[in-house]
């Protein structure tokens, strides 16, 4: 018998705010986080713009920092969102047996030591010969170059953070499926929790990639907007004049665990997670499946697995879903093709669903987009109104759909909000779709 699976906790870190209240505060009322980037000298590249955190200090989230001295950016972002979740879910006043308490992350990588890095490279090349010379390079690098830091690049670090603050000794995994990573790791956390592994698990993802790799690696691939003098009316998702997304950075993290479990602890369910799809493209490394299958399938997938039929009205009228939070990059490819597979799905019921992109506020969190758009759906049935997304002033014929253009839409006369999806479709070809729903018992 399968378990059913609830959402307890929830925290994040952003380019708008450290706090779940104000961060939803400020998508509903269409705050943009896209400024210059500040954390290296960006005045010659094609994109010198960006949504960092600002303002962010591991001391002022959490008590025990002196533990992770030394911790990388993506890994204290995780920290203090998991925090947040933890307090959240009541977890630090609760028994909870902690071996059956694991993790499932979609942390990237961490920041590279830059100047140790280069330093160490340079120091090593012969110009004249054009060689590498390796005793020369060995000996700057173990001179320049510190092992707790290239430690801290390791994707599991992250992990081994959060398992060491918050005790978590049950099944602990990682994975790198790029922008589809947040919605895979909570996808396979629900799993695990379905199938009975463990009764608790923090769900989330975590990554920075405002760095000088992150950045010309995106700009190399032209994938990202290059309207310097307008930054401030970029990403334009769904728009005709969309050049590309905007780098963010952040975390989101979640406590999911046994319902019963919840329950007999006296924690109360956000929202349940009901449904997971998980595909694979197969068919170019950067470039989306034209006819949108992996999309279409990841989304089946996901409604099947939570019991709708996405192209049947329920018995108030309504589609059965009531937003869906798109993927949604401003790129030419992924909206137009996001927006086909969505058709697929919902036959005839497409274009009234809702249907937004909050990177269009927040920037692409890379591989920590998806928790925390997954957070704006049960932010969305606890409240009852959809965040919008801005910068759409040129709708384009391709995409024809109800994205809540500018303006955030309160659907509580229609009923609220009940169910959701939320869309991660990463580089490589990798789809993951989550469906939550509003916990009834």
């Amino acid at each position: 018998m399968t378990r059913r699976v609830v959402i307890t906790g929830m925290g994040w870190i952003t380019p708008l705010g450290h706090d779940v209240d104000s961060v939803w505060a400020k998508l509903l009322t269409g705050v943009s986080a896209v400024g210059p980037v500040t954390r290296f000298d960006a005045s010659t590249f094609a994109t010198n713009f960006a949504a960092e955190v600002r303002g962010f200090r591991l001391t002022d989230h959490l008590p025990t920092h002196a533990r992770h001295a030394g911790a990388g950016l993506n890994s204290q972002f995780a920290l203090a969102a998991a925090r947040q979740a933890w307090l959240q879910s009541g977890l630090d006043k609760a028994r909870t047996d902690l071996s059956r308490m694991g993790m499932y992350l979609g942390a990237g990588e961490g920041s590279l030591e830059y100047n140790s890095y280069l330093t160490t490279n340079i120091a090593g090349w012969n110009r004249e010969t054009r060689t590498v010379d390796a005793r020369r390079l060995t000996e700057v690098g173990m001179a320049t170059m510190s092992a707790a830091a290239e430690l801290e690049q390791e994707p599991n670090s992250t992990l081994a953070h959060l398992a060491m603050e918050f005790g978590c000794c049950g099944p602990s995994f990682n994975c790198m499926t790029a922008c589809a990573a947040g919605n895979q790791a909570i996808g396979e956390a629900f799993e695990i929790i379905r199938r009975g592994d463990a009764d608790v698990m923090f769900a989330g993802a975590a990554h920075s990639m405002i760095h000088l790799l992150g950045m010309t690696g995106f700009i190399r691939l032209t994938a990202m907007s290059k309207r310097r003098d307008e930054f401030n009316t970029v990403p334009r998702p769904f728009d005709s004049t969309r050049d590309g997304f905007v780098m963010g950075e952040g975390a989101g993290m979640l406590v999911i665990e046994d319902a019963d479990h919840a329950i007999a602890r006296g924690a109360t369910p956000l929202a349940e997670v009901a449904g997971y799809g998980s595909t694979a493209d197969a068919y170019r490394m950067t470039d989306i499946h034209p006819d949108g299958k992996g999309a279409v399938g990841a989304m089946m997938q996901a409604c099947r697995q939570a019991g709708i039929d996405p192209r049947r009205l329920n018995k108030d009228g309504r589609p059965p879903v009531h937003y869906i939070s798109a993927h949604g990059t401003g790129t030419k490819e992924n909206d137009s093709i996001e927006t086909h597979a969505v058709r697929e799905v919902f036959g005839e019921l497409a274009p009234r669903v809702p249907f937004s992109s909050v990177k269009s506020s927040l920037g692409h969190l890379i591989q920590a987009a998806g928790a925390v758009e997954l957070m704006t759906c049960v932010q969305a049935i606890k409240t009852g109104w959809v965040p919008p997304t801005i910068n759409l002033h040129h709708p384009d014929p391709e995409c024809d759909l109800d994205y809540v253009p500018n303006k955030a839409r309160d659907l509580n006369p229609q009923g609220g909000v009940d169910v959701c999806l939320s869309n991660g479709f990463g580089f490589g070809g990798q789809n993951d779709t989550l469906c939550v729903r509003r916990w009834k018992a």
